[in-house]
């Protein structure tokens, strides 16, 4: 189980990811693009550093829906490893089955 200020940091960062998203890509766009002027690209580039640390997609942490194990995620069903394996075992996730042969 994660501590709860861990879980709710997670929370308030995808907040704000979201909150900066479209003009994150906007200036990501601005930044690369050949076609715009040498000092609007390093004008958006700046902009773009200004923006705040929390705002970039690559500070989120996968995240067990449960109880928020950051380690072993299971993408397909929002699951670290080890929630993963007892809901499969109680058959609390449809579809899923203890392979045997």
């Amino acid at each position: 189980m994660a501590k709860k200020s861990k879980i709710a940091a997670q929370a308030r960062r995808r907040e704000v990811v979201a909150r900066y998203a479209q003009r994150r890509a906007e200036l990501k766009r601005v930044s690369t693009d050949p076609a715009v002027s040498q000092e609007d690209r390093e004008a958006a580039m700046a902009a773009l550093h200004r923006l705040p640390r929390d705002a970039s997609p690559t500070r989120l942490r996968n995240r067990d829906a449960v109880d928020g194990r950051p380690r072993g995620y299971i993408g397909a069903v929002g699951l670290s490893r080890v929630r993963f394996r007892e809901m499969a075992l109680r058959g609390e996730l449809p579809g899923i089955s203890k392979s045997s042969w």
